[in-house]
């Protein structure tokens, strides 16, 4: 079983960043796919940015390319989430998620076995 814990967020000026972080107790990152996830409301969970096992590779939705940056500073413990150059329809819940499955669409929330508990992050103009 693994438990996420998120931290960061809260609440900026378009223009300005953040970061998020997501810690594991239980089990290492290692042996799972990360992923941020973000629900807006009234909307589904949309997917953010996806990173390997091994942190080698990245992945990112078209609407925050360039703007954000998903890493895994120790391969074995957190990640992280960058956010730069927020705007307001970046506002949403954001979720971490990991996943141990060898064969799974990294984009689909439900391929995803755990969670964090979600922090709100929310940008003015």
């Amino acid at each position: 079983q693994v438990q996420l814990v998120q931290t960061g967020g809260g609440l900026v000026q378009a223009g300005d960043s953040l970061r998020l972080s997501c810690a594991p107790s239980g089990r290492t990152f290692s042996m799972y796919t990360m992923g941020w996830f973000r629900q807006a409301p009234g909307k589904e969970r949309e997917f953010v940015a996806g990173i390997s096992r091994s942190g080698g590779t990245t992945y990112y939705a078209d609407s925050v390319k360039g703007r954000f940056t998903i890493s895994k500073p120790n391969a074995k413990n957190t990640v992280t989430l960058q956010m730069n150059s927020l705007k307001p329809e970046d506002t949403a819940v954001y979720y971490c998620g990991a996943t141990g499955r060898s064969y799974f669409d990294r984009y689909d929330a439900g391929a995803y076995d755990f969670w964090g508990q979600g922090t709100q992050v929310t940008v003015s103009s």
